[in-house]
C-alpha cells in the first residue's frame, strides 16, 4: 500500500510552485516580463491551475495585468 502512494505523489506541482515564490515580492505592474508568464498568447490571464497559484497570488498577478493593460504597458487583445 505505502508503494501505491508513494507512486502518486507529484513532486512537479510542488516544484513549479516553489519556483515562483521567490518571486511574488515583485508582483508589479511594471515588471512585464514576469506578468508575461500568467498571459496566453492570446492575451487572456491564465488560470489558477494552469499557473498552479494561490488564490492570494492569482489576485495579485490579476491586478497587476489589469493596471498594466490600462496604462497601455501591455494589450488588451493580442490579435494575431
Amino acid at each position: 500500500m505505502n508503494k501505491l502512494k508513494q507512486t502518486f505523489t507529484n513532486t512537479k506541482s510542488k516544484r513549479a510552485f516553489n519556483k515562483y515564490l521567490k518571486f511574488f515580492n515583485q508582483i508589479d505592474y511594471k515588471n512585464i516580463i514576469f506578468i508575461n508568464q500568467f498571459i496566453s498568447k492570446q492575451g487572456k490571464i491564465l488560470s489558477r491551475r494552469v499557473n498552479r497559484l494561490t488564490l492570494k497570488h492569482q489576485r495579485l498577478i490579476t491586478i497587476a495585468v489589469k493596471q498594466a493593460r490600462i496604462l497601455s504597458l501591455l494589450p488588451f487583445i493580442n490579435n494575431y
